[in-house]
């Protein structure tokens, strides 16, 4: 049986051509740390480190290495901005389309002073700039959102957020989990940025990291402390970056891997990654469109919005969709809630959720009419 792939919200596949060989190459030949050991092997691969955190600062359009901080991923990423700059009495502002990466460290939080606003979106996702400007007060000192939704791929202004930010005095934190490397990011209108390499960067799980600006950084706490192999004398964290914020060893694999996707994304352009992707979803919303007892959730096209399409079938429940798609057509989805509940409360699609299909820029045109060719024939059954 044939297998399609579009569960790329979730994780990216196939990974960007030479990202693998460049991981094996690694820990069969280099397979050393850095900052911990005084040799050629150790010098270049913290060269190869470094040259990762310049080409992310070239397509994110930011200008400080220093300030790339490597995690394991985008929710240790939101965790440490967010632990690290809230703190009691502190009031914070996200929306109703966010992933649970935001929403529940915001939750924590709340236990210990700290407190948040939603701010409502439309019933497709998209947010209107004025939710956010009426709830700012004196004491709100982050807008915390996500760059683009991971269930109906609605984007949202963050460039306008980020100048209502900007005249109140107020940070602006990015979760770009969807987006990076997909969309062209701006970091100038973006005071910390938090993303993961193994979605749109097209690189291996287990990494991520964030880019924080130098105003920013000075106010942000570590939430982690430890070995840097800087200032190994001192029982203090150092104050410079990224060692301020990046203790412990690095997923140094992963980091390789990173740089290979990099230069492969470098190569073709986001832009025409999104414009593949955006050519795909439009072809499969016009074919499932055509299909009795199918809602497509959020927007209806791709004016705004990224290759992630959201189903909800009235005649039969989401999950048997789902798993009839994989088990007798190999297409692989995600059904349910995608860790985002008050996304589907905003979209009219809690608690049953939905067949998602999120398109790559590999999945071709056939794929996706094999996809509605394949939902058509299940649904064939319940006429």
């Amino acid at each position: 049986m044939r297998k399609v792939y579009v569960d790329n919200s979730a994780t990216s596949f196939p990974k960007a051509p030479g990202v693998s060989s460049a991981v094996k190459d690694f820990l069969d030949n280099v397979g050393c740390n850095v900052n911990r050991g005084g040799y050629q092997s150790s010098y270049n691969t913290a060269l190869e480190i470094l040259q990762t955190r310049k080409m992310l600062c070239e397509l994110l359009c930011f200008a400080e290495p220093k300030n790339v901080v490597f995690t394991p991923g985008i929710t240790y990423s939101l965790n440490m901005i967010l632990r690290g700059f809230l703190h009691e009495g502190d009031h914070v502002i996200t929306t109703s389309m966010e992933h649970n990466g935001v929403m529940r460290p915001l939750h924590e939080l709340s236990k210990g002073g700290v407190w948040y606003d939603i701010a409502g979106c439309a019933s497709d996702g998209s947010l209107a700039t004025k939710e956010i400007a009426a709830l700012i007060t004196a004491k709100t000192k982050a807008v915390v959102m996500t760059h683009a939704s991971n269930v109906c791929g609605t984007v949202l202004p963050i460039a306008d957020v980020y100048e209502i930010c900007r005249a109140r005095g107020v940070k602006l934190i990015v979760d770009a989990a969807q987006t990076a490397g997909v969309l062209d990011i701006d970091m100038a209108c973006i005071d910390a940025l938090a993303f993961t390499a193994h979605k749109g960067l097209l690189a291996p799980q287990g990494l991520g990291g964030f880019i924080i600006n130098s105003d920013m950084e000075q106010m942000v706490e570590p939430l982690i402390t430890g070995g840097t192999g800087s200032l190994s004398h001192e029982i203090t964290q150092p104050g410079f970056m990224p060692d301020k914020l990046e203790s412990g060893t690095m997923n140094i694999p992963a980091i390789i891997g990173l740089k290979a996707s990099l230069e492969y994304i470098k190569s073709i352009g986001t832009k025409a990654i999104f414009e593949k992707e955006a050519e795909l979803a439009e072809d499969f919303i016009a074919q499932v469109s055509k299909l009795s007892g199918v809602r497509i959730v959020g927007k209806k096209n791709m004016t705004g919005a990224l290759a992630v399409i959201s189903l909800d079938f009235a005649n039969m429940d989401n999950s048997e969709m789902a798993a009839t798609l994989d088990a007798e057509f190999g297409i692989m989805t995600r059904c349910g809630l995608h860790c985002a509940p008050n996304a589907h409360k905003t979209l009219g699609t809690y608690p049953h959720g939905t067949v998602r299909f999120s398109f790559g820029h590999l999945n071709t045109a056939e794929e996706v009419e094999y996809i509605a060719a394949s939902v058509k024939e299940v649904l064939s059954r319940r006429a």
